[in-house]
């Protein structure tokens, strides 16, 4: 558990007991505070959500793993779900998306955090602190601020590092021939990460946008712009991931049709050398096994029955190579 009380913009109190909350915020009333569980236990939500009157609903999902990007509406409080992100790739290990789970639920003087898995809090910390004037004129809105801020940026991050993963595959798999197997397989795993993102990405400008409607009494109109700058980053995050997926698709579809020409060249090329080779064992065929052939038990007719297979062999080749089957 990790506990925060503003005032002012200002750390006042930190590193306190859930047990001192509600006396801290009685001590200073325009204060808000930050409350932090990772993975709590249902008694754990149980005692908070009836110190802050938390909805039935919100305090399931929070306990619940994978849910979806959402913003819930509570008479008392909202119920937010965002997912924090990361890019693993290095060298040619498979590519892989890691997400941390993070459930809110946002009160008139509190903002309660719930990591379902570890995440790093420092960079949420860092992130408040970094403009201490506009925390000033904030309060709860923002905490909730900077949560978001933290989340898209992450997200942005992961977006850019995938579509630069991207060249060197791109190189590699449109070198001809088709692409090595290691490498089609590094492009699935590509993929798989990318489709995992998007899951993640995708809902999370329509989770600010609620919380920033005009109609809200949540959001300031000094931070709204604030605000709005999340969810253009949030439309450039989902933009940018949406881009890498249907480029690493048309790579894998290219991949696949060069596979395909290739496959296409050597079966025609076999059946090519297949017709070369059928011409002498007819002919041998025909002429030692049905009827004696010219020059039968001759010399020359060994001599004839050789150049014939000769000749006829390399007319068929130079009307195969003429029309590119060869």
């Amino acid at each position: 558990m990790q506990t925060r009380l503003y005032s002012g913009g200002r750390v006042v109190e930190q590193g306190f007991g859930f047990g001192e909350l509600a006396g801290h915020l009685s001590d200073h009333p325009e204060a808000v505070a930050w409350l932090d569980l990772l993975e709590p236990s249902a008694a754990d939500l149980a005692v908070v959500a009836a110190e802050f009157g938390l909805h039935p609903l919100a305090v399931e999902d929070a306990l619940a793993e994978h849910e979806r990007p959402k913003l819930d509406r509570y008479p008392d409080h909202l119920f937010v779900n965002v997912y924090a992100v990361a890019f693993d790739h290095v060298g040619d290990v498979s590519p892989k998306a890691h997400k941390v789970e993070i459930s809110a639920f946002v009160t008139e003087r509190a903002l309660i955090t719930v990591h379902k898995d570890e995440g790093d809090v420092d960079k949420l910390v860092k992130r408040w602190d970094s403009d201490a004037d506009l925390a000033a004129s904030g309060g709860v809105n923002f905490l909730l601020y900077g949560l978001f801020d933290v989340v898209v940026d992450s997200q942005y991050a992961a977006a850019r590092q995938v579509d630069e993963a991207m060249d060197p595959i791109e190189d590699r798999m449109l070198g001809e021939g088709g692409a090595p197997r290691a490498v089609r397989l590094h492009g699935f795993g590509l993929r798989r990460a990318l489709a995992m993102l998007r899951r993640a990405v995708a809902p999370m400008q329509d989770v600010v946008a609620e919380v920033n409607r005009a109609d809200s009494d949540l959001v300031d109109d000094q931070l709204r712009p604030y605000y709005r700058d999340v969810q253009d980053h949030a439309e450039r995050a989902l933009e940018s991931i949406e881009h890498s997926l249907t480029r690493i698709t048309e790579l894998l579809d290219a991949d696949l049709n060069e596979q395909s020409n290739i496959l296409n060249d050597t079966t025609r090329k076999l059946a090519a050398w297949a017709a070369i080779i059928a011409v002498p064992t007819a002919l041998t065929g025909y002429f030692g096994q049905n009827l004696p052939y010219p020059g039968y038990e001759q010399p020359w007719g060994f001599v004839l029955s050789t150049a014939l297979i000769v000749v006829t062999g390399a007319a068929l080749y130079y009307y195969l190579k003429k029309r590119g089957w060869l």
